[in-house]
């Protein structure tokens, strides 16, 4: 097995990417909670880019990041990269977001989750993004998942992130679309 520094402090969120890489050669591991990166930029895919760069640097090992988050039509893409910044809680989060958008009728909205790999040099490898459309409910549903996934409810499936078990919402949602876009390419590293 090969280890894959995982550039967040997330242990949900490890797990989500651990479930993509089951039958892979690759082992996921968090990166030291004392080695902090600064989320500072404009687009999800360059955070991802940040994060891994500077993970696999300083470790010296490959590392994965993704950087993901909602973005609200009707409130003009936010809360998107800040989405982890909300709020300083889940609740919080789902809170402010539920006031912003009070009566409005355009209540769609999308997930979005750029992934990127670094070599142990720091150069990004390998990059993917995936999109998951949705809409915005106006009370939280399901008791599962974290983050924003009790209000994110997908038409198709007639469920919110937090109904869903978690192999559908992988098979569905945006860090799944990115992953499977990944793997193919992740298999073929010259490791």
């Amino acid at each position: 097995m090969t280890t894959l520094v995982v550039a967040t402090g997330n242990p949900g969120k490890l797990k989500e990417m651990q479930a993509y890489l089951d039958n892979s050669i690759w082992e996921l591991t968090l990166k030291p909670p004392e080695l902090e990166v600064e989320e500072t930029g404009d687009t999800f895919s360059a955070n991802a880019q940040l994060k891994a760069s500077q993970v696999a640097l300083a470790m010296g090992k490959w590392a994965i990041a993704d950087d993901s988050g909602l973005e609200v039509d009707a409130l003009n893409g936010a809360p998107g990269v800040y989405s982890a910044r909300y709020g300083k809680t889940d609740s919080d989060r789902i809170s402010r977001l539920l006031r912003e958008l009070d009566n409005q009728t355009n209540r769609q909205a999308q997930f979005v989750c750029a992934v990127a790999i670094a070599n142990p040099s720091g150069a990004i490898v390998l990059q993917s993004e995936g999109i998951c459309r949705g809409e915005i409910l106006h009370a939280p549903r399901g008791k599962g998942r974290f983050g924003y996934d009790p209000i994110f409810y997908v038409p198709e499936k007639l469920l919110t992130f937090a109904e869903m078990s978690p192999e559908l919402k992988s098979s569905v949602s945006h860090r799944g679309k990115a992953f499977a876009t990944l793997l193919p390419q992740l298999e073929k590293l010259p490791i």
